[in-house]
Formats: C-alpha cells, structure tokens, sequence
C-alpha cells in the first residue's frame, strides 16, 4: 500500500518541471521543499530555446514569454577595448529564441501551473531519510509537528547540490572547487550598452586571476545580474569536507563592493543602483556515478554542478526532469519495458557530463573560445543539439537522410486542418503527454497505401498500450479523404522538406521531444518491435 507514487523532493525549476509532468499523466505525486518559503534571488537567470520549447508542452510557455527579457548577445571586452561580440542568432525553424527570466519568476509560473493539477508544495518539509526495496520508497519526512512515515513507488530528489537524496543513496559526487569566490548581484545599470546583450569584461592581473566582470539582463529597465570576483574582505574560508557550490546567505555585498568592480572593468562609467539582492557564491564541478539506483533517482544540482557560464545548470536540470517524468509515468501504470527506467542514466548522464566539461572552459576562457564555428557554438548552448543516438531507446538509423532518430525531432510550420482557419507548426501537436506516431502521404498515395497506413497506426496504438497519437500528414494534393487518421495538410511542404519525406515514411516522436524511430519504408512488425523497447 502507497500513500502517494512518487515523492519529489525540491520545489526548485527541477523538482516542478518533474512534477508537472508527472501529474498532467495523472500520476500522484506529493512535492516536498525544506525551504518555508520560496526564495527571492535571481539565481539562474537563462532560458535556452530548448526549455521554452519543453515549456510548451508544459503549458506555461504564454507566462514564461509574458515576464522575459530577449537575451540577444554577449560583448567580450578586455581590458577594456572590445575584442568579440557573439550574436545569438539561431537559424530558421526554431520557434524561440534566448530569454532571461530570474529564477523566482520560473519557480512561480511553475508553481500555479502545478496548482492547476490539484498538486501543492509541502514547504518547510525536510526528507530526513529513505529505505527502499523491490515494491516501494519509505522517506521519513520531518516538518514543525514532528516526523512521518511516506511510502511510495519511486522518489525523484531534485534537492540541489548538497542533496539529501544522493548522500542517503550512496552516490560518489566525483570534481573540484574553484579556487576563486564570486559574488552576485541584482542592480540597475545606467548605462548605454544595447538591450538585451549581457556584458563580459576582463583585465589581465598578473601572477594571479584575472580580474571580472559579467553582466547578465533581466526584465526591467536598466536591470542586470551581476558577477565579479568578491574581494577579500568577503572571502569565506574554504569548509573540510563540504561541498562548496552556491550562495553563502551570511556574506551580503553591498553596493559599494559591485561599483567598485564597475568602476575598474565597466566598458563605460556607470553607476549600480537599487540593489534588489546580493550573495556570495563558490562554485564547484561535480557529476554523480549514475543518476539513479533502484527506485530513487537524481536530477539537476542534485546529479550535476558546474559554472553558471552559458545559463546552462537550470536547463540542463529541466530537461533531465522531463526526460525522466514520462518514463517514470509509464513505470507507474505498468506499461515499461525492462530497462525502460535504465534510459533515464543512458541518456542524461553524458548530457551532464557534457555540460560539466564544457561550462568550466567557458568560465576560464569565455564561451566558444577557440571554436572556429560560431553557428554551432549557439545551438550547443540553446541545446538543440543534444543527441540520444546511443540510447537503448532509440531505433537503429534506416538510411543516412536526416532526421535521424536520437536528435530532436524539428518544427515544421504551415499545417493545415479541415476544420481550422489559421495554420499551425508540428510542435502543438507533439505538446500532449503521449508518443506521436507521424506517417506521410504523398501526391502519390492510394487507397491501399492509405490502408497499409492505417493498419499500422492501430497496430502503433496497440503496442503502445493505447499511449501514442497518430497523425497522417499528407502533401497538398494527396487524395486522403477517405482515410480514418486524422489529417494534416502539409499546405507549406515544410515537413517535408524538412522531414525528408516521401510517402508512406513513419516517424515516431516521443514524449520528450526526440525522434525515436524513423523509416521512409516502414511495416508493422518494424515499428512495433520499436515500440517494445519501451512498453512491455
């Protein structure tokens, strides 16, 4: 007996992100934060394209866009001339662009949206520790009336870099300090740098750091977060044993400390005003063994730290949680195949290891330094590039056309329906919580090409346990009028241009966004054994 599926532990982006997904597939979950309130700072302030784009499926993506700030570039100056100016100039097809948002404005988008399921966050709940075995989770939770037993199927810690949940399971957190302490800063500039281009200035010091200055925009007029090196009268004292990563609450610079770093490495003079928050920061890089043992699993900080450097730590963390929510969902209602769970570890771990390696670069030598192709530099840092190609999940490749499965399945603008005026792009059809199965019909087709389409939708659907839609996408002109698959008119011929389309191809989407399986001459007993890989 199970009070509740699955325990979250974190109410950060993270541990929302997983419980939002998990509870619009109607799976019962509890969200537990030790922290009796939200926090205030603007911790992570980036949201890369790819978020938003997770965001749409999740539904908060109006709100997200609504409080933001276009993020349009980055000015590298050192000392003090400008050397580099990066545009974040993304190519045609990808719905959004670079945003910032402080991180108490995602945390409350995210926070209503879950309200909306009937799911609210238990603050000033700590999990003091967990037990599980072959059926189940038993977490001890402790609040301000004592301790309780909860016992559920599986338990995702979301719980930051001083995780609970990854000591208590056991993991090794193998990395490094950084030996330099950073502070932060929210303040107004009254500058003239252009809206929307962070700011990133250095001075060569010799026999030691060089001397920094970042400066990141947010929503608001003149309104940035700030990074610099904190000087020494607010240097901590490195801790034995501790992790040290994150905000130290008891060191509050002032704004005297951030004009007297403007004042040394500002493009331009400029005076920091209203102070909305301030910090000391350390940073450290880190990645678990393994993102989960058992029942229990690991997800952003909890899994990964590393630099703020390209905004990539929330993100990373997100999209961990959204890679592993639908699986977890599928595990609840019976319907996984073994190993379907392992994925989760397959796919995200090189993801973060990944990321470790590249954001500590970024922050010794700026991102993209010595990378000769700026275009790829964007889509590595908006993660559009992530590629699942080696996941036990995704199909072996058919042909060398791209796309392939393991990369993220593109949008594709101009579809029609019957019934609609306005067009619409293929991402509000992959935004529901299922797989989609996506089969083309050519100005070619016929009704026994239509048949064959047909049968292996309902043969689709059957092996998915009834968790997959399917769509017949079909050219202009396609004689399609008598099929039983809802239609949608390629008016544009963007999908199959971009899709590489000829008729009668099949292309599976799963519920995170990824292609996993892709043939332009599919048959049944293909695409089912495809779909056994991840339902029983």
């Amino acid at each position: 007996m199970v009070d509740t599926e699955v325990i979250v532990v974190g109410a950060g982006p993270v541990g929302l992100t997983a419980a939002v997904e998990l509870a619009r597939r109607g799976v019962r979950c509890r969200v537990i934060d030790a922290l009796p309130e939200p926090p205030r700072y603007a911790k992570a302030v980036g949201v890369q394209p790819r978020t938003l784009e997770v965001f749409e499926g999740l539904g908060v993506l109006r709100e997200v866009l609504d409080a933001a700030e276009q993020m349009r570039g980055q000015i590298v100056y050192v000392d003090g001339a400008e050397v580099a100016r990066l545009e974040l100039t993304l190519p045609p097809g990808i719905p959004y662009r670079f945003v910032g948002l402080p991180q108490y404005l995602t945390e409350r988008i995210l926070c209503e949206r879950l309200a909306t399921t009937g799911v609210a966050v238990e603050r000033g709940t700590r999990l003091t520790t967990f037990e599980q075995d072959g059926e189940g989770v038993t977490a001890v939770f402790a609040d301000a009336d004592g301790e309780r037993t909860v016992r559920a199927r599986y338990l995702v810690g979301c719980d930051g870099a001083h995780s609970v949940v990854r000591k208590t399971l056991g993991l090794s957190f193998e990395g490094a300090a950084f030996a330099e302490q950073y502070m932060l800063g929210d303040v107004e500039l009254d500058w003239s740098q252009p809206r929307g281009y962070g700011v990133r200035s250095t001075r060569r010091v010799d026999g030691g750091a060089d001397d920094l200055l970042v400066c990141i925009p947010l929503p608001g007029r003149g309104r940035y977060r700030v990074s610099m090196l904190v000087p020494d009268e607010l240097a901590l004292a490195p801790t034995a044993g501790r992790i040290e990563h994150g905000f130290e609450g008891g060191r509050k610079p002032e704004l005297r400390h951030i004009q007297a770093v403007l004042d040394r490495l500002s493009p331009e003079p400029v005076t920091a005003a209203n102070l909305r928050w301030s910090s000391v920061f350390r940073i450290s890089h880190r990645i678990v063994d393994t993102y989960g043992r058992g029942r229990v699993f690991v997800a952003g900080d909890a899994a990964h730290i590393h630099p703020p450097t390209g905004a990539q730590g929330m993100n990373t963390g997100i999209q961990d949680a959204h890679g592993l929510a639908w699986k977890l969902a599928a595990a609840v209602a019976g319907v996984d195949a073994a190993g379907l769970l392992d994925s989760y570890d397959a796919e995200r771990r090189p993801v973060g290891a990944e990321v470790v390696g590249r954001t500590v670069r970024s922050a010794r030598e700026g991102i993209g330094a010595g990378e000769s192709d700026p275009a790829r530099v964007i889509l590595r840092e908006a993660q559009l590039s992530i590629d699942y190609g080696d996941s036990p999940l995704v199909a072996s490749v058919k042909d060398s056309l791209d796309p392939r499965p393991g990369i993220r399945a593109p949008d594709a603008a101009g579809l029609t329906r019957a019934v609609a005026v306005f067009a619409v792009d293929l991402f509000s059809l992959l935004a529901g919580p299922d797989h989609t199965l996506l089969l083309y019909a050519g100005e070619d087709v016929d009704l026994d090409g239509l048949g064959a389409l047909e049968r292996l939708a309902a043969a689709a659907c059957v092996a998915a346990h009834g968790r997959l839609d399917s769509y017949l996408v079909a050219a202009p002109g396609a004689a399609v009028e008598t099929t039983r698959l809802p239609v949608i008119r390629d008016s544009e011929t963007d999908f199959a241009r971009v899709y590489a389309a000829v008729s009668g191809a099949a292309y599976v989407v799963r519920p995170d966004g990824y292609l996993g399986y892709v043939n332009r001459t599919p048959d049944v007993d293909d695409v089912t054994s495809y779909l056994k890989t991840t339902f029983r």
